[in-house]
């Protein structure tokens, strides 16, 4: 692929590789500022982040290659249905509030670094909190996939002419500047990254939105054009479409406040009035990413001449259509474009981030129980780079699944910890057996349903039914099991009477 043919003059690209380059030197300063070389420091920031770094990293995490790419791609093919990702990444802030508060509460006065420190210190099982960090390595692994795929398609849609290279280079470089400056800095180098890369995104796309009703129209002549080109993606849901909506809010609702990211965000506060602050806001966010996502899909469905994409890149060759119209159009793209990298590349390394230190402290670290926090620190790092060589492999194999088949996947089996979270944390009844039988239930289901091609009954996701099978094993397992507590002390008392 040579710069001739990339829609980009020599000093846009510079402009642009300087941007991602700087990245590094965060990660270093984020070295520099470590206080101490232990697990907590490089995975958490040490005593913690304040209200805007929390609330930026929060929403960086949150709205990743799925938003930006997934979304406009899968409004794109079915129209305003796909409205409900605004509803259901509001749903996720919703669910947070259950939870949040409170565990925050118990992760500062314990000190928590992973996801399974909870799970162990709630229910006291070794079993549960290896099946759990299971789940959530399985599942964050996936994000990881999507997230390096998602910097592939940025590139692909970009450069047309060769598009598999273009997706290949993409893939490998991005990479390989994470994996350095996530090396480096650890959480510290990711929080502050994100901080830049939010507030590119949230005012890059505030403009662009402007942009694109200038070149192509408003929604509403969007909305007419759809009527007569492709009536069914303006028409209203059918039952069994309307299952799927209220199905969709769950799915990404629970699922999503249970990132392992996000939990370690939570974990990361530095304060209990910064993360109330901080998911207040986020409830408003959905608006200046989720929104102006959908509608960049249904103005790319209405204008099939200019926008001839089929699938995750359609964003993409969006921008690229106002970015030749005029110079200040062509230079906003320019940063919103390695805004949109970043962005990619802020999540991605917080999964990797957060996957290393799960590997190190809940796996490694049971092995070893007597190793160092500098050996546990060392075997993170190198934990990252495997993992990112096996991503990068399988991004560029898979190249052709769309990324809201990957996000569908994850969600279906973090579901799966929701009694542990969102129950455990309220209800000191819930017993670690029932936990477990009902995590290992919920699973089975969600993964049987969908091999077999039923990852979708009646419009509702197949991890929701192996949730209904996990809570009914899990709260009714631990009733029972209370029960005959109760009546054995009883027996007890009466026979001692």
């Amino acid at each position: 692929m040579t710069l001739s043919e990339v829609p980009f003059s020599v000093g846009e690209l510079l402009f642009i590789g300087g941007y991602l380059l700087s990245l590094l030197g965060i990660g270093w300063l984020g070295m520099r500022a470590r206080t101490e070389n232990s697990l907590r420091d490089f995975y958490l920031g040490g005593r913690g982040i304040g209200f805007l770094v929390l609330l930026m990293t929060l929403y960086a995490t949150q709205y990743s290659g799925n938003t930006l790419f997934g979304f406009t791609g899968k409004t794109y093919r079915i129209g305003f249905r796909w409205a409900v990702c605004i509803h259901f990444m509001t749903a996720i802030v919703v669910f947070y509030l259950l939870f949040a508060p409170k565990l925050y509460r118990v992760a500062r006065q314990h000190r928590f670094i992973t996801p399974a420190d909870y799970i162990q210190h709630r229910f006291g099982s070794r079993g549960l909190s290896l099946m759990a960090t299971g789940i959530m390595v399985i599942g964050l692994a996936n994000y990881l996939l999507a997230q390096l795929m998602a910097m592939g398609r940025a590139l692909e849609g970009f450069t047309p002419q060769e598009r598999e290279w273009s997706y290949i280079i993409g893939v490998m470089v991005l990479a390989a500047i994470i994996v350095v400056y996530e090396t480096l800095g650890g959480f510290r180098a990711v929080a502050w990254t994100d901080l830049i890369q939010g507030g590119v995104l949230i005012i890059g796309f505030a403009v662009l939105v402007f942009l694109l009703f200038d070149h192509f129209g408003s929604l509403d002549a969007a909305t007419r054009k759809l009527m007569t080109i492709a009536p069914e993606k303006v028409a209203p849901p059918n039952t069994k479409q309307a299952c799927e909506w209220v199905s969709w809010i769950f799915l990404v609702g629970i699922g999503g406040a249970l990132y392992p990211q996000a939990i370690q965000r939570i974990y990361a506060a530095k304060s209990a009035t910064s993360l109330r602050k901080s998911l207040a806001i986020m409830a408003f966010l959905p608006l200046t990413t989720t929104l102006i996502a959908v509608i960049f899909g249904v103005v790319a469905a209405a204008n099939p001449s200019s926008v001839t994409g089929e699938g995750d890149e359609v964003l993409a060759l969006v921008c690229r259509e106002i970015q030749q119209q005029s110079p200040v159009g062509r230079w906003l793209v320019v940063v919103l474009f390695a805004g949109i990298l970043a962005a990619l590349m802020s999540t991605a390394d917080s999964v990797l981030l957060c996957i290393s230190s799960m590997l190190t402290k809940d796996v490694y670290a049971v092995i070893y129980p007597n190793a160092q926090q500098q050996q546990l620190t060392r075997f993170g790092k190198i934990c990252s780079w495997v993992l990112i060589l096996l991503a990068v492999g399988l991004a560029i194999a898979l190249r052709e699944v769309t990324l809201v088949k990957l996000l569908k996947i994850k969600f279906e089996l973090l579901l799966q910890l929701a009694p542990a979270f969102f129950i455990g944390i309220h209800w000191r009844g819930l017993q670690a057996r029932p936990v477990t039988v009902g995590l290992m239930l919920g699973v089975v289901v969600a993964v049987a349903l969908t091999l077999t091609g039923h990852n979708q009954l009646f419009g509702v996701h197949a991890g929701l039914y192996g949730l209904v099978v996990n809570l009914a094993a899990a709260v009714g397992g631990s009733l029972v099991f209370a029960e005959l507590g109760r009546k054995g002390q009883l027996t007890g008392t009466s026979l001692e009477q």
